[in-house]
């Protein structure tokens, strides 16, 4: 470990060296589709008003305004300023906790609907872009979930080889003298396929959803924050810069930039910032070495890095959470090509051309949520799973806005937990997070 603290100190020291000329501190994906254009005019009056324009509030307006209902979507940024563009596109069934922390929490039926939500959610992703067109780069590589050390991986052998209660996983163990056939650094201790999981280009997924929204009569009011939510006889008054809105409905779809706006979320919802940076282009002989399955990668350590080729192969998308407090994306990006360099050490050359960071939105039991408060409903919480429990869960609290069949999912049978004196501040982050790092360190 000294090593490596020596090699992130040498990266930070020269870290105008590490960017290409053209760097650009804004996502890789913006490339290719740039952030939609800030506009439009809120209406008066709408049956269902979505506060968020990223997954959860897109798919959640395509429900309400396909059965019928006037729909207005309106956000603070750009539609998908947030997460929903920002994210390393890694698509898997979702839920965290195991099967056996379910049952002990919740019992077993709830447990096994609780997993299969997770299931139904990377299934329906799929099925949506190809039932849209979506044209995202959607992929199925599988995978590979890295032991960074052999206790790690003798855990991950253990539980690979026991038959999962609910899902069949078609999971298959690397034996660490294999692993070279999955990825080709020497750091992990073999590993854990899981063949279903998949991937794509999230800025292309989010227009498509944004353009699928427009065409079944959503309305987007875009660079427009809702300053002031009071309800009302009628449902809910919505104070924005250009005017008005009553609705008769709201669903709140904010997931990690949840504010003062709604106090009630905003003290369930835990603001984390993750980091990504994208490699300048590497010769295609080299990225084969180290891909040479395509399969996105995420490790066993507590604090987790994700990772994968672009889709054209041409270069490497690297995240993680790498600072104790929130920074700067032109600062994150040393340690993040530090630890790169580490796993790799043929990229130790290797530039980078974009750094970018965004808020994803824990819970303090590690689950998605969904609920409703006479007429206010919300979904949020994904924990790092946003490709596709926002997308699931945006489509499932759009239906039950509607009052359509298909609203209700297993998250609406648990309770939404917060902590005493937290009120949407995460002041117990850097010591988490700090601890989090010592474990990984000292694992063995």
């Amino acid at each position: 470990m000294v090593l490596e603290d020596h090699r992130i100190r040498q990266s930070m020291k020269h870290a105008n060296d590490l960017f290409t000329d053209d760097f650009k501190g804004t996502p890789y994906w913006w490339d290719r589709t740039p952030p939609m254009p800030v506009g439009g005019e809120p209406p008066a009056s709408a049956d269902v008003a979505v506060i968020g324009a990223g997954y959860t509030g897109l798919h959640a307006a395509i429900q309400t305004a396909r059965h019928g209902l006037s729909t207005v979507v309106i956000d603070t940024e750009a539609a998908g300023y947030g997460c929903s563009t920002r994210n390393g596109g890694h698509l898997s069934t979702s839920v965290k906790p195991s099967f056996d922390a379910l049952k002990s929490r919740y019992g077993e039926s709830l447990a096994r609907d609780i997993l299969r939500e997770g299931q139904a959610s990377r299934d329906y992703v799929e099925q949506f872009v190809r039932d849209e067109g979506i044209d995202c780069d959607f992929h199925v590589p599988g995978r590979f979930h890295g032991a960074h050390t052999r206790r790690a991986f003798e855990s991950l052998r253990r539980e690979c080889e026991t038959p999962h209660p609910v899902l069949d996983t078609g999971a298959f163990v690397v034996p660490p003298a294999d692993t070279r056939r999955e990825l080709g650094t020497d750091l992990y201790h073999g590993g854990v396929v899981f063949p279903r999981y998949a991937c794509l280009d999230p800025g292309r997924y989010h227009r498509g959803i944004a353009d699928t929204a427009t065409k079944a009569g959503a309305t987007l009011v875009t660079g427009c924050p809702v300053r002031e939510m009071q309800r009302h006889a009628g449902g809910f008054r919505l104070a924005t810069p250009r005017g008005t809105v009553n609705a008769k409905r709201v669903i709140v779809a904010t997931n990690g930039y949840t504010g003062a706006l709604t106090p009630w979320l905003h003290r369930r919802v835990i603001p984390i910032g993750s980091y990504i940076i994208a490699t300048d282009v590497i010769e295609p002989a080299l990225m084969d070495r180290l891909f040479p399955t395509e399969r996105v990668v995420c490790d066993t350590r507590k604090m987790v890095y994700y990772y994968r080729p672009s889709p054209d192969r041409r270069r490497i998308l690297f995240g993680g959470r790498v600072s104790l407090r929130e920074t700067d994306p032109r600062r994150s990006a040393p340690r993040l090509h530090a630890e790169l360099v580490r796993l790799f050490p043929e990229l130790d050359g290797v530039k980078i051309s974009h750094s970018w960071g965004g808020f994803v939105a824990y819970s303090f039991d590690t689950l998605m949520h969904t609920g409703e408060d006479d007429g206010l409903f919300h979904a949020m919480g994904y924990c790092g799973s946003g490709v596709g429990m926002a997308s699931y869960l945006g489509m499932r609290i759009g239906r039950k806005a509607a009052g359509a069949p298909g609203g209700d999912t297993a998250f609406d049978r648990i309770g939404f937990p917060t902590r005493p004196y937290y009120t949407g501040n995460p002041w117990f982050l850097a010591p988490a997070i700090l601890a989090c790092r010592l474990h990984d360190r000292y694992a063995r």
